[in-house]
């Protein structure tokens, strides 16, 4: 097992949970300390996986990945916040497939060693990217399309990875809640005009697959997120 010898890097973590939207698959996994879910999307047909926002949870997820005999095709970031980038070394180690990311949050990939030192911890230097993302862009996972969005305001490159009907929206939108805005970057403004004019016109039966927390829906979200009240008309 490729990830065997970095057992004892293991935390307590929630339940991997698994999803099928055919002929999409999902794997989701969260561990202590910052419980943020990482996400497999396979195509059901192929087999090959994209692991969106590799974090903590990596050494358990390249366990699964290695069992259930995914072939790994590319590392998607949906932000470079510490909890969403911390694994991509161990990944990149194990699979040599390319890293994504938007090129405005390329400032904080690079200084992941010193964002870990805010929470107290260590991380080594995360692996260069290897291709910068865009609005409009469309990547593939086996036979499966994926739209890129970018849905800045938690970060200024953050973005979302749109798949049929699951949006993988990294920190821009919670069940019930919204993304943090007072790190580097953020802006509460832009945030809620991404929320507005990016999220909620994808319809109100999308699936949104956050970076923490239950996934939810654009449905849900709008009748009972009270940051979302102040975006929407009085009925």
């Amino acid at each position: 097992m490729k990830a065997a010898a970095r057992l004892h890097r293991m935390k307590r973590s929630c339940e991997i949970a698994f999803m099928t939207t055919t002929p999409l698959t999902i794997q989701c996994k969260a561990v202590e300390p910052f419980m943020k879910n990482g996400y497999v999307a396979v195509c059901a047909g192929t087999r090959h996986g994209a692991y969106v926002d590799p974090g903590d949870e990596a050494v358990e997820m390249l366990e699964w990945i290695d069992r259930s005999e995914i072939e790994l095709v590319s590392i998607l970031l949906t932000h470079a916040h510490l909890d969403h980038i911390s694994g991509v070394g161990l990944v990149k180690q194990d699979w040599d497939v390319p890293i994504f990311l938007h090129q405005e949050d390329e400032f904080l990939y690079k200084a992941l060693a010193e964002q870990a030192e805010w929470f107290g911890l260590q991380c080594d230097p995360a692996p260069p990217v290897d291709y910068h993302l865009h609005p409009a862009q469309q990547l593939s996972i086996g036979d499966l399309r994926v739209r890129v969005i970018h849905t800045p305001g938690h970060s200024p490159g953050s973005v979302s990875f749109v798949i049929h009907d699951d949006v993988f929206c990294g920190d821009v939108i919670f069940a019930g809640s919204i993304g943090r805005t007072d790190l580097p970057g953020g802006s509460s403004e832009i945030l809620l005009k991404t929320i507005q004019s990016k999220i909620l016109p994808l319809g109100p039966s999308v699936t949104l697959r956050p970076g923490h927390g239950p996934s939810t829906t654009v449905e849900k979200e709008k009748r009972e997120n009270p940051f979302l009240q102040q975006l929407l008309p009085m009925e």
